[in-house]
């Protein structure tokens, strides 16, 4: 009997250290670093871009990636329900292009308050509360638009601007940027219509047809964003204009560099949405390794003409090749 007990205590022993050893292992693997990655919407090829950027930063670093964003780039409310999830889920990082430079003031200064490090891209927020801002510097962006509507328009004439949404720290700059450059460089030239196209391609075009219908003398157009600049150029298409209006727009996609080809638009201002993606992740992996970051990033911004679609650096930019 006492043998049958010595056995039975020496198999629960084991079977107790086996447990503990199990135990140990399994605390001892390191869970993987999470980084959520929130773009201002997620139905435009620019933002399939940043994702591109942030996916190539996360496989460099191992890093697991969750990507989430609103439909429509207006919708706030839903990219605030969209961080709060991710604080939730006790991500290690958040990179976020805010698609309202105030109404997400308060999440995103709760994500600093928690320790969580976000890296803001593409657009500004009103708050310093942020691991960093990797962006092109619109503004410029802005005033490089406004200085080649200059020169192509020899200095004079009429032109038509049109804005994205209000809110959006990023499209507002480069109207602040190609409104003060136009009205300090080239006073021959007036802005005699300037209008929001809203959140849609469809809501843009429906904007863009009635400002080209309310001015019947027309020069030069400018458009802030991919949305306002495919619009733009279907509506000089649409109401027979294309070849009387010089027109100069905001970022470039497929659709956009077929209308630069065939001179429907006359140049892109063009951003590095892939670069934006892939330094949001790298600087949160280099907080979280404790070394610093820098606060500001300028991204780049570039004028692209129909004649610079061959040149390979060009290409490599718009993801041509």
């Amino acid at each position: 009997m006492k043998n049958v007990m010595a056995v039975v205590v020496f198999v629960v022993i084991a079977v107790v250290f086996v447990g503990i050893g199990v135990l140990r292992k399994g605390g001892d693997e390191e869970k993987p670093v999470k980084v959520a990655v929130i773009p201002k919407g997620t139905a435009s090829v620019y933002w399939e871009l940043v994702r591109v950027g942030a996916v190539k930063a996360c496989d460099e670093l191992g890093y697991e990636m969750s990507w989430n964003g609103p439909e429509l780039e207006t919708d706030r409310e839903r990219q605030i329900q969209i961080i709060n999830d991710f604080i939730a889920q006790k991500v290690d990082g958040v990179v976020l292009a805010p698609n309202d430079s105030s109404a997400l003031v308060p999440v995103v200064e709760k994500m600093y308050d928690r320790g969580l490090p976000c890296v803001i891209v593409d657009s500004g927020i009103n708050t310093d509360k942020v691991l960093s801002f990797a962006s092109t510097d619109n503004y410029k962006g802005g005033a490089i638009a406004a200085k080649r509507m200059g020169e192509i328009l020899g200095g004079k004439g009429n032109i038509i601007v049109v804005k994205f949404v209000t809110g959006s720290d990023s499209t507002e700059l480069r109207i602040s940027g190609f409104t003060e450059t136009i009205k300090k460089e080239f006073p021959g030239i007036t802005i005699v219509d300037s209008q929001f196209g809203g959140a849609t391609d469809e809501s843009a075009l429906s904007v863009v047809e009635d400002m080209l219908t309310k001015n019947s003398d027309v020069d030069g157009l400018f458009s802030c964003n991919a949305s306002t600049t495919r619009s733009s150029a279907q509506a000089l298409k649409s109401t027979g204009r294309a070849d009387g209006i010089k027109m100069v727009g905001f970022d470039a996609d497929e659709m956009l560099i077929e209308n630069l080809e065939s001179g429907v638009i006359d140049a892109l201002i063009v951003q590095d949405p892939v670069k934006m993606g892939y330094l949001g992740v790298k600087m949160i992996a280099a907080k979280l390794n404790g070394e610093q970051v820098e606060k500001n990033v300028d991204t780049g911004v570039w004028l692209i003409k129909k004649e610079d679609l061959e040149k390979p650096e060009i290409q490599e930019l718009l993801n041509l090749k």
